[in-house]
């Protein structure tokens, strides 16, 4: 119910007055059944602006941080994250990404609707980074189609390090919703999961216009974290 009041009452009218999101494919988003949304990932923004345009409810799979804050702010993040479905996902270690893989699985098998970053965290940069296996692990396994998604001007709005977003114009796309079928059957083989995977992260970036990085996002921040090296931004 949350949700609902969140979404067609209170958060998802404000958003859409606020930043007036230009739309574009939705329609490729199926109305019923289960389904994958892969999207970009590039603010704090987009956990709730893409929510708002979607015509159904969509659960994302949500680092495990926004639910143990400390203080009265962590306990109200947590309590709204919470209270609008979302699932908190322990993102360190093998393990958790196969507990991963089981809760949005579940999520799938119930015919909803699932969001995910396939990068596995925000871009610090404003560019596409490489996808984790995870995203294709679930379609193949679940056997559901899989809807790209990219969010446009939200790394200008609202980059890292940035609490109130800027009131800017935004844009959400959707592409036509990838088919994994014929690969029944054959979620445990990596070089299908990375191939899957590439598939739909070259989608992403096909409605994105990033620029890409063959490398994983969590590695380049832990490298500029210890090594102190400042890697290139778009302006904003």
């Amino acid at each position: 119910m949350f949700y609902y009041v969140l979404k067609y009452v209170v958060l998802g009218p404000l958003l859409k007055l606020l930043f007036r999101p230009r739309i574009e494919g939705l329609a490729y988003v199926p109305e019923d059944g289960a389904a994958i949304v892969a999207g970009n990932h590039l603010s704090f923004s987009d956990h709730f602006l893409m929510p708002a345009v979607l015509k159904r409810r969509i659960t994302f799979l949500a680092k495990a941080e926004y639910f143990t804050g400390p203080g009265l702010k962590g306990r109200l993040t947590a309590a709204f994250f919470r209270s609008a479905g979302q699932i908190p996902v322990d993102r360190s270690g093998k393990e958790a990404g196969k507990a991963a893989v089981r809760e949005g699985l579940g999520v799938l098998a119930k015919d909803e609707l699932l969001g995910i970053y396939p990068e596995g965290t925000r871009s610090h940069d404003g560019r596409l980074y490489k996808g984790k296996v995870g995203v294709a692990v679930m379609a193949i396994t679940a056997g559901v189609p899989v809807v790209p998604c990219a969010m446009v001007g939200t790394f200008e709005i609202q980059p890292p390090g940035r609490k109130i977003p800027r009131i800017k114009r935004v844009t959400i796309r959707f592409s036509t919703p990838l088919d994994f079928s014929r690969f029944a059957g054959m979620e445990k083989e990596k070089a299908v999961l990375r191939a899957v995977t590439d598939e739909i992260m070259s989608a992403i970036l096909a409605l994105s216009g990033q620029e890409y990085v063959d490398r994983y996002a969590a590695d380049v921040k832990a490298e500029q974290a210890t090594e102190g090296r400042k890697f290139p931004r778009l302006r904003h």
